[in-house]
């Protein structure tokens, strides 16, 4: 289903659906980015200058974080952020000796890179999703 906004960002206007989206960083200065799909480009909104916009997304992304259907929609705080990511939509992960989970968020080049003792939660939350999705334990 899809959930389409209108996002006025540097001078345009922007029609996206929010269901395309695979990430969203919610930083504690009140921005919110997230990258349109297939191209890269990051769209940063915060509640100062584009109140309407923010919040609509912000709503949007609240939703997704507390009524996940599956299961794939993940809350991180990493790298002094709140990232709410879709697992499905990750095609790589790896495993380091070091016990370290990195994979790369989709329209991004940004490594998500999970400890043990930095985010176990987190960790847990991504080690038992790749073992649901894939069968692999990580040990």
């Amino acid at each position: 289903m899809a959930y389409w906004v209108r996002i006025q960002y540097e001078r345009q206007e922007y029609i996206v659906d929010l269901d395309h989206i695979s990430a969203f960083v919610c930083a504690p200065n009140g921005r919110l980015t997230f990258w349109l799909p297939e191209s890269a480009s990051p769209i940063v909104i915060n509640h100062q200058a584009n109140p309407d916009d923010y919040y609509r997304v912000f709503d949007y992304v609240t939703q997704l974080a507390s009524h996940s259907l599956n299961g794939s929609w993940i809350r991180l705080f990493y790298d002094r952020s709140e990232y709410i990511i879709d697992l499905n939509r990750i095609s790589t992960f790896c495993y380091s000796p070091n016990q370290k989970i990195t994979f790369w968020l989709p329209d991004t080049s940004i490594p998500i890179i999970l400890t043990q003792p930095g985010d176990p939660e987190g960790y847990e939350k991504v080690r038992d999703f790749i073992y649901k999705k894939t069968g692999e334990i990580l040990s």
